[in-house]
């Protein structure tokens, strides 16, 4: 391939078949999965069914690579958008539209349950589980926002949700 002449898409598609080992290898370091990895670069390889060129391109390599970082990012924000309209689905499937006076009771016990659960996490697992539920911020953007790795915030985030969780498990 040229570096002034237009790729095609099948040029595109056959490099990556020819060196898919180095390229599922580096994206599995990148991506932290085999798994995910294997799926995108399947996916990538399905979207370059494509009659027209990619362009020009200085490096081929570079721009697969690239291409399938940001796919599993994409694929990563949708579903983690969806498993958040997952969880407020739930929730609203839980609010009784007339509650009676028992639901009432029952209903202020689990807030301040909830409450001190808050309460007696650090602050900044507080912190990121505000910033996630209330703020709808991305643990990315948490992540650079408090100065920490995302996997990081990931970690926390999970510990915050586990320990509100069990709390209010008691409470049942």
């Amino acid at each position: 391939m040229s570096h002034d002449d237009e790729t095609s898409w099948a040029a595109l598609r056959q490099l990556l078949v020819e060196r898919y080992d180095h390229f599922r290898q580096r994206l599995t370091r990148r991506l932290g999965s085999a798994d995910v990895a294997q799926e995108t670069l399947h996916e990538l390889y399905l979207r370059m069914e494509r009659p027209d060129n990619a362009g020009a391109l200085q490096n081929p390599n570079t721009y697969i690579l690239a291409s399938a970082v940001n796919l599993a990012r994409d694929r990563w924000r949708t579903e983690h958008r969806r498993a958040q309209r997952v969880d407020v689905d739930a929730l609203y499937a839980l609010i009784d539209e007339n509650p009676g006076p028992d639901r009432i009771i029952e209903s202020r016990q689990t807030i301040e349950t909830l409450r001190r659960a808050l309460d007696e996490l650090t602050p900044r697992q507080r912190q990121i589980l505000i910033a996630v539920r209330y703020e709808k911020l991305t643990q990315d953007e948490i992540a650079k926002r408090l100065n920490i790795s995302a996997r990081f915030v990931r970690k926390e985030l999970k510990r915050a949700l586990q320990h509100c969780e069990s709390r209010l498990a008691k409470n049942l």
